[in-house]
C-alpha cells in the first residue's frame, strides 16, 4: 500500500504568556518529551481564552482531521439554523439507504430501517457519538463538504480543509489526507465558538451542550483530568493500516479550569506507529500538563 507522505514540518514553539512563570516556561519541553512516544507527528495548539496566552507546537502543520471535522460541520449546520433555513426541532426523514453498514453509526444501530428524527438529535449523534452516517446525511443536506469549507473560509479560517465525506474516506486510504487541519486553526475555531462570534447564543449553547456530552475519546483530553471537569470537545480517529500506521488520533476542545477560566486546546497525533493506548496517553499527558500550568 502506498505510504502517504506529509510535507516537511518545522518543529517550533510560539509562546506568548502575559505573565511568564517557571511552570509555563517548562511546558514546551514537557510537550516535546511527551510527544516522543507517539512515533509520529504531534501537533499542539493551546490558547488561554481569557488571558490570550498562546502556545503552538507544530501548530501550523496540516494534519489529518477525521471526525474532528464534525465540529465545523455542526457549526455550519447551526449557522443555517440561525439564518432560518433549518430549525433544531425540524423533523428529517432518514431512510435505510442513508444508513449503510460497515461504519460507526449508533443511529443505524438504533434505527436500522430508518427513522424520522429532529435535526437536534442528528447533531447530537454526529457530535456527541461521532456517528458517521449522521455526518454524511447532514453533509448531503448542506450540499457537500465544500459548503463547510466555504463557511470556514468565511470565518477567516484558512487552516481547515474539508474535501471528503466519511463514505469518501472509507473508499480509499489516501482520501483521508484530503481532510486536514492546522492545530492553530482548530483552536481559532474553538475561540470563535466560545466567544459567540460565529453563532447565535441559542446555537452556541446547544453546540456547547452536545460537545460536553461527547462519549468518544475518554482517555484523551479528559483521560488524566479530574472526573468532574467540564470539557466540550470533539475527537477524531482513523484506522490503522497493515504497516501499523495510524494517520489520526485527535482531540480538540475547551477545558473549564478550576479558576473559572477556559483553555482551548487541540492535540493531533498524525502518522503514528504507536499503539492506541500510547497515542491516547500522549494526548492525555499533554492536556494534563496544560491543566497543571493554566489551572491555577
Amino acid at each position: 500500500m502506498k505510504k502517504h507522505t506529509l510535507p516537511v514540518i518545522l518543529l517550533f514553539f510560539f509562546l506568548v504568556p502575559r505573565h511568564v512563570s517557571a511552570q509555563q516556561d517548562s511546558l514546551p519541553s514537557q510537550i516535546i518529551q511527551i510527544s516522543k512516544s507517539a512515533k509520529g507527528i504531534v501537533g499542539v495548539s493551546i490558547l488561554g481564552i481569557e488571558s490570550r496566552d498562546t502556545l503552538n507546537y507544530n501548530g501550523s502543520a496540516r494534519l489529518v482531521m477525521h471526525s474532528v471535522m464534525k465540529f465545523p460541520i455542526a457549526m455550519t449546520v447551526l449557522s443555517l439554523v440561525d439564518k432560518g433555513k433549518y430549525k433544531l426541532d425540524q423533523r428529517m426523514k432518514v431512510s435505510k439507504k442513508d444508513l449503510p453498514a460497515g461504519t460507526w453509526s449508533p443511529l443505524r444501530d438504533k434505527y436500522p430501517e430508518g427513522t424520522e428524527i429532529a435535526l437536534s438529535e442528528l447533531l447530537g449523534y454526529m457530535v456527541s457519538q461521532s456517528d458517521n452516517n449522521a455526518c454524511d446525511f447532514l453533509l448531503k443536506k448542506l450540499g457537500g463538504p465544500e459548503v463547510v469549507d466555504n463557511y470556514m473560509q468565511g470565518l477567516g479560517l484558512k487552516g481547515i480543509n474539508i474535501a471528503a465525506s466519511e463514505s469518501d474516506m472509507a473508499k480509499a486510504w489516501e482520501v483521508q489526507y484530503t481532510n486536514w487541519c492546522k492545530p492553530e486553526a482548530a483552536v481559532h475555531l474553538l475561540d470563535l465558538f466560545y466567544q459567540g462570534k460565529a453563532l447565535s447564543k441559542t446555537s452556541n449553547d446547544f453546540l456547547w451542550k452536545i460537545m460536553t456530552q461527547t462519549s468518544t475519546g475518554v482517555n484523551r483530553i479528559k483521560g488524566l483530568l479530574p472526573k468532574d471537569v467540564v470539557v466540550a470537545h470533539k475527537t477524531g480517529s482513523s484506522g490503522t493500516n497493515n504497516d501499523g500506521l495510524t494517520p489520526a488520533t485527535n482531540d480538540v476542545g475547551i477545558i473549564t479550569l478550576p479558576n473559572g477560566k477556559h483553555l482551548a486546546i487541540a492535540i493531533f497525533v498524525c502518522n503514528s506507529k504507536a499503539d492506541e493506548a500510547t497515542r491516547d496517553g500522549v494526548i492525555a499527558q499533554i492536556a494534563k500538563a496544560a491543566w497543571d500550568v493554566y489551572g491555577h
